[in-house]
C-alpha cells in the first residue's frame, strides 16, 4: 500500500479522476477518509471541494465539460471509503423504503406476541406501551440515519463501528457488531418462519372445521416442515436477480398498507360488540395464576416486549446502500420513513385488535376454536363468526397476515445475506472465500443466502421437542439485532466531533444527546429480553436465550482473544490505491 505522500496533492487533480479521493489507512487497518470541509447546513449536497468557478455540481459530481463520467454520490462516497462498486446500484428510494418497511413489517412483530403481552398486564399497558417504545425508537433511528448518511456501505453497522471507534478499538468494535448483527438477522429469519407457520397452522385449523368442530391442528413434525419450507422458499427467491426481490418488496409494502388498512377499519366494524374506550386505554389487569408473575411492575415491563420486538429492522435500508441510488441521502430517508409508517399503522392495528375482543378469558381457552394457540386468530374468528356465522372472513384476513410474514422473511433473508457477505468480504467468517462469492449472473451473494438459511433451519429443529423455541429465537433476534445498533451509536457518541465526516443528514450539536438516549434504550431493551417470562421456571418455561447467546458470544470472543485479534482489522478496502482510487 502506498504511503500518504503518494496520494494526489491537488484537489483539482482528484476531481479529474472522477472525484474519488483515496482513503488512507492507519496501522490498525481501519480506513480514515480525507478530512473535508465542515458543512454549513444540516442537509446539503456533498460534492468535491475546491471546484473552479463556473463548474456546476450535480449529485456530488463536478461537471466541467462534455466528457464527464457521472458517478452516483453514494458510489463516490463508497470509493472514498476504500471500496469498489461490485453490486448493482439500481434501487430507488421507494424500493429501498419498501424493503426496509417489509423487514419491520406491520403484522409480523405485533401478531405473534400480542396474546402474551395482553395477558401480562391487560390492554392499557399494551396500548400505551407501544407509544412509549415508539418514542424511544425515534432516537435510535435518528442516530442511525446520521451515521448511515456518512457511511453508505453494505456492511452498515459493522462498517460504521470500525470507522467510528478509531484505529485502536475499531477492529474489536467491528468484530462484536458484525457478529451481533449476523446472529440477530439469522435468528430474525427464524422468527418469521416460526410465526408464519403458526398463522398457517391456524388457517388450516379454521379451514378444516375449527378445533371444536373436528378441524386439523398441525402436529409438531408438520409445523417443522412448514418452518423449513418457508426458509427454503426465501433462500430460492434470494438467489434470483435483485430486481425480483425489490419487486416483491414493493408488493409487500402495498400488501401491508392496504391489508393493514382493511383490517384496522373492518375488524371493529364487523365485531358485534366492541370494548369501551375506558377498557382499552385504562384497564390494567395481571394474570398471576397463569404467568406466575405477581409484581405489577414486572408484568408491565413484559407487556412492552411486543412493541420492542416489533420496532426494529429499519436498518435494512442501510444494508442495501451499495445497491441504492444516492444512498447517502436516500438511506436515512428510508430509515426514518419506515419508523414513521410502522409507528402509526402498528398502533392502529393494536387498537383494532383490542377494541374487537369479545371475551378476554375465552381467548386463551385451549378448548376454543383455535385451540388457544393464537390469540389474534381467535379475535378474528369471534368477530366474523359472531356476525356472519362462518369463519371465511377470518381466514381471508389471516392470509393477509400470513403474506406479511412471508414478505418479511424474504426481506430479512436479503439483509442477513448482505451482512454475511460484507463480513466475509473482510475475512471475518471461517471459509470467507466461499461466502463472499457473488453469483456471476444474478450479482447477488447466493452462497451467503444459503448459509443463513441453513443456520436458520438448525435453530428450528428443537421445535420437535420444546415449547419455548419461539421465545428463545425472538430474544436472540432482538438482542443480536438491536444490540448491534448499540456499538456504532456508542462509538459515535464518544468520538471527537472533528473526527466525524458528516453526510447530507447531520445532527450537529444534537448528536450526542440523541445517541445517549438511544444507547441507554438499547441497553434496557436487551436486558428485558433476557428475563424469565413465566414463573415458576421449569424446563418447558425457561428462557434459553441467555444460555444460547452466552455460549455463542463466548466462543466468538474466545476466537477473538486467541486468534482473530491478530489478523482481523475490520473492513478491508478493495480499491487499488496505487491506481489512485481507480478500480
Amino acid at each position: 500500500m502506498s504511503s500518504p505522500s503518494n496520494q494526489p496533492t491537488n484537489q483539482t487533480n482528484a476531481n479529474k479522476q472522477g472525484g474519488n479521493a483515496t482513503a488512507q489507512s492507519n496501522t490498525a487497518g481501519i480506513l480514515i477518509p480525507p478530512s473535508p470541509r465542515r458543512p454549513s447546513p444540516s442537509f446539503r449536497h456533498q460534492g468535491a471541494a475546491g471546484l473552479d468557478f463556473g463548474r456546476r455540481q450535480l449529485g456530488g459530481i463536478a461537471m466541467a465539460g462534455e466528457d464527464v463520467e457521472v458517478v452516483d454520490s453514494g458510489e463516490k462516497r463508497l470509493n472514498e471509503l476504500g471500496y469498489k462498486q461490485e453490486l448493482r446500484r439500481e434501487m430507488t428510494l421507494f424500493k429501498t423504503l419498501a424493503i426496509s418497511f417489509s423487514t419491520m413489517t406491520l403484522f409480523t412483530g405485533i401478531t405473534p406476541l400480542y396474546g402474551s403481552s395482553l395477558q401480562y398486564a391487560g390492554p392499557a399497558s399494551l396500548v400505551w406501551g407501544w407509544v412509549v417504545v415508539s418514542f424511544f425508537t425515534w432516537f435510535v433511528g435518528i442516530a442511525m440515519a446520521e451515521i448511515c448518511s456518512s457511511f453508505p456501505t453494505t456492511g452498515s453497522l459493522y462498517f460504521w463501528a470500525a470507522h467510528l471507534a478509531g484505529p485502536v478499538w475499531g477492529p474489536l468494535a467491528s468484530w462484536c457488531c458484525a457478529w451481533l448483527e449476523a446472529i440477530g438477522l439469522i435468528a430474525g429469519i427464524g422468527t418469521q418462519a416460526y410465526a408464519g407457520s403458526q398463522v398457517l397452522q391456524s388457517i388450516i385449523l379454521l379451514c378444516t372445521g375449527t378445533n371444536t368442530g373436528g378441524g386439523y391442528l398441525a402436529p409438531r413434525w408438520l409445523f417443522l416442515v412448514m418452518y423449513i419450507g418457508l426458509t427454503f422458499i426465501w433462500a430460492v427467491l434470494n438467489t434470483f436477480a435483485l430486481e425480483v426481490i425489490a419487486f416483491l418488496d414493493v408488493i409487500s409494502m402495498w400488501w401491508q398498507v392496504i391489508g393493514g388498512t382493511v383490517i384496522v377499519v373492518m375488524l371493529p366494524l364487523v365485531a358485534k360488540t366492541t370494548q369501551p374506550a375506558s377498557y382499552v386505554f385504562t384497564h390494567f389487569e395481571t394474570a398471576p395464576e397463569v404467568t406466575g408473575i405477581s409484581s405489577s411492575a414486572y408484568a408491565a415491563i413484559l407487556s412492552l416486549l411486543v412493541s420492542q420486538y416489533s420496532l426494529y429492522g429499519y436498518d435494512a435500508a442501510a444494508h442495501l446502500t451499495e445497491e441504492t441510488k444516492g444512498a447517502d441521502k436516500n438511506g436515512p430517508i428510508a430509515i426514518l420513513s419506515s419508523i414513521g409508517i410502522i409507528t402509526v399503522f402498528g398502533w392502529a392495528y393494536i387498537l383494532a385488535l383490542t377494541f374487537s375482543i369479545q371475551d378476554f378469558s375465552y381467548l386463551y381457552n385451549p378448548n376454543n376454536e383455535t385451540a388457544g394457540t393464537f390469540v389474534p386468530a381467535q379475535i378474528l374468528y369471534d368477530a366474523f363468526h359472531g356476525r356472519y356465522h362462518n369463519s371465511a372472513g377470518a381466514i381471508v384476513l389471516l392470509l393477509v397476515i400470513w403474506g406479511s410474514f412471508f414478505f418479511g422473511g424474504l426481506s430479512i433473508t436479503t439483509s442477513a445475506a448482505r451482512v454475511v457477505y460484507a463480513l466475509s468480504r473482510d475475512r471475518g467468517i471461517p471459509f470467507s472465500s466461499v461466502w463472499r462469492r457473488i453469483h456471476p449472473k444474478h450479482k447477488v451473494p447466493s452462497n451467503a443466502v444459503w448459509l443463513c438459511a441453513a443456520v436458520c433451519v438448525l435453530l428450528g429443529l428443537p421445535i420437535l421437542r420444546l415449547n419455548v423455541v419461539f421465545t428463545a429465537i425472538t430474544s436472540i433476534a432482538t438482542i443480536g439485532w438491536v444490540g448491534g445498533y448499540a456499538v456504532p451509536i456508542f462509538a459515535r457518541m464518544v468520538m471527537r466531533e472533528e473526527d466525524f465526516r458528516p453526510g447530507p443528514f447531520y445532527l450537529r450539536r444534537a448528536s450526542r444527546p440523541v445517541c445517549l438516549v438511544a444507547f441507554l434504550w438499547i441497553c434496557y431493551t436487551c436486558s428485558v429480553f433476557l428475563l424469565p417470562t413465566v414463573y415458576p421456571i421449569k424446563t418447558d418455561t425457561f428462557n434459553y436465550a441467555p444460555v444460547a447467546l452466552g455460549v455463542c458470544l463466548g466462543l466468538i470472543m474466545l476466537w477473538w482473544v486467541l486468534d482473530a485479534r491478530k489478523w482481523f482489522k475490520g473492513p478491508v478496502r478493495n480499491i487499488d490505491e496505487h491506481n489512485n482510487g481507480k478500480v
